[in-house]
């Protein structure tokens, strides 16, 4: 059986939260466990809506908090895919925080993460694979091979001699 490959934006999500008193700590600042909780739950519906099947949270790359969110801003997630392997799939996410009152919209946060298509039993299942069409898409879709060599690396599931795409990067192959 053949599975229809699919663009990025087939399966693009866009995510909007309001950050409220119970989200905050003593600093009026969005935990960054609630962020990590609303990344993971977008990425998730991306990663669903590209496999239309269940899916796992495999692993979450470096997240990285640039710039706070205050409270009483509004939070939109934009996460799209990347690339899908065998039943794995990346998911890119890009975190902006709105300022209504002064109209201001800064990019706070990103993150990559893996998740795994799985079926009503939990056995892994194949997913369709990514055509990427924007300069924006081929270049995520280009570097997501290296950085799931270096998860896999990382995760002792790959012998750092096979990362041969992560190698290129520091030795001529």
């Amino acid at each position: 059986m053949s599975i229809k490959k699919k663009t990025p934006s087939e399966s693009k999500v866009t995510m909007t939260e309001m950050v409220f008193p119970n989200d905050t700590n003593p600093l009026n600042n969005l935990m960054g466990g609630r962020m990590m909780h609303l990344i993971d739950i977008v990425a998730a519906i991306t990663a669903q809506k590209h496999s239309n099947r269940i899916v796992v949270t495999a692993s979450v790359d470096n997240v990285s908090f640039n710039k706070p969110i205050k409270m009483g801003n509004v939070v939109t997630l934009n996460a799209q895919i990347t690339r899908s392997f065998n039943s794995s799939m990346e998911i890119f996410v890009r975190v902006f925080a709105e300022d209504i009152p002064t109209g201001t919209t800064t990019e706070t946060n990103s993150a990559f993460l893996t998740f795994v298509a799985v079926d009503q039993n939990g056995t892994t299942i194949a997913v369709p694979q990514v055509t990427p069409e924007t300069e924006e898409e081929k270049q995520l879709y280009e570097s997501a091979l290296r950085r799931r060599q270096l998860r896999l690396i990382l995760a002792n599931k790959m012998n750092p001699d096979e990362a041969t795409e992560l190698k290129s990067l520091f030795f001529k192959v």
